[in-house]
């Protein structure tokens, strides 16, 4: 669970047809306007980034179809046909727009991928309490449009994630925007009226930057300092077996804490389950002396039935291990 900040108070108005739903506090605050009726992941995410920034800190979130209004906004998102930063104005639906967010990414930007390409820096640096020139703050920016945002953008545009014909061996409806998509008022609900429909967009604003404060954190606290650490061990791996196609963590990062050794193959990219070099296939299934009969190495624990991981009680052990299934690879061929 991450704890929203203290600025996080409902501040959002509907309106529509004439109705304005009550507002949950009285202060003067700038106000940020989006679209009614159905939302998405995109704006709901992009309000609440633009909520923590310091110049839309606190801000009232309207949601209206009126372009009079609209106009009057002191940002808008995901809707009004222009994107003009100088204006705070981030809508991505007009037909000339080809945005994207930098550092070689290719995804067209959604409301969410530009409000954080422009307020980004200065959002992770003030959840971290960082300077925004800390260079952290740099490592994270495109990592967390990589991991994160990235693929909310990709949904709203409709991109699919993988350019192939055939379809889906199984469907995923758990990620951030199908979930989102769910917060929205059901064709059977009694309660249709601009104040429901500002407390299920106020649910969904909750969720995306949940998420997004969780994202933020585990990078900053778990994949950035596992990252300096895996690229020491990388330089040194030929300390280690002088193939260099071995590498030894020297401390467990960022989730294995076991007692035992691991080695693990490495997959043939960070979205695919397959390994490139699997551990040998009649290891795969077997544990402890099984396993150390067929292997011929004393200490072995276990190897999944994918081979991509595999164990022993002891650093020996496990590198003899890799050494002997990197042989068996190049026996195969």
């Amino acid at each position: 669970m991450v704890k929203l900040p203290g600025l996080w108070q409902k501040r959002l108005l509907v309106l529509g047809h004439g109705i304005q739903a009550p507002s949950f506090s009285t202060h003067v605050a700038k106000r940020v306007g989006t679209h009614s009726g159905t939302f998405h992941c995109d704006e709901a995410l992009a309000c609440f980034m633009l909520r923590l920034s310091k110049h839309f800190s606190g801000a009232d979130i309207v949601r209206t179809r009126d372009w009079k209004l609209l106009k009057s906004m002191d940002a808008v998102v995901d809707v009004g046909g222009v994107y003009d930063p100088l204006q705070h104005r981030y809508d991505h639906h007009q037909r000339n727009f080809n945005q994207v967010f930098g550092y070689g990414f290719t995804t067209k930007l959604s409301s969410a991928g530009l409000v954080y390409k422009h307020f980004g820096l200065e959002i992770i640096a003030k959840v971290l309490e960082l300077d925004e020139a800390h260079p952290h703050v740099h490592h994270l920016y495109p990592a967390i449009y990589r991991n994160f945002v990235e693929a909310i953008d990709a949904v709203d545009n409709g991109v699919n994630q993988y350019d192939l014909n055939a379809p889906p061996k199984y469907a995923i409806n758990t990620s951030l925007p199908s979930r989102i998509k769910r917060l929205n008022l059901g064709w059977l609900d009694s309660d249709w009226s601009s104040y429901a429909e500002n407390e299920a967009f106020h649910q969904a604003m909750a969720l995306a930057g949940g998420e997004f404060l969780e994202n933020v954190n585990y990078y900053a606290k778990s994949w950035l300092p596992a990252r300096s650490i895996v690229m020491e061990c990388l330089a040194a791996r030929e300390t280690v077996d002088s193939s260099g196609e071995i590498m030894k963590l020297n401390q467990s990062c960022p989730d294995d804490r076991s007692e035992n050794w691991r080695l693990q193959a490495v997959a043939v990219s960070p979205v695919r389950f397959e390994s490139r070099k699997p551990l040998p296939y009649l290891w795969r299934g077997l544990e402890n002396d099984k396993l150390s009969k067929v292997t011929g190495i004393p200490g072995c624990t276990f190897v999944h039935m994918s081979g991509f991981i595999g164990g022993n009680r002891s650093y020996d052990g496990a590198l003899a291990m890799a050494r002997a299934s990197l042989k068996a690879q190049a026996m195969e061929g």
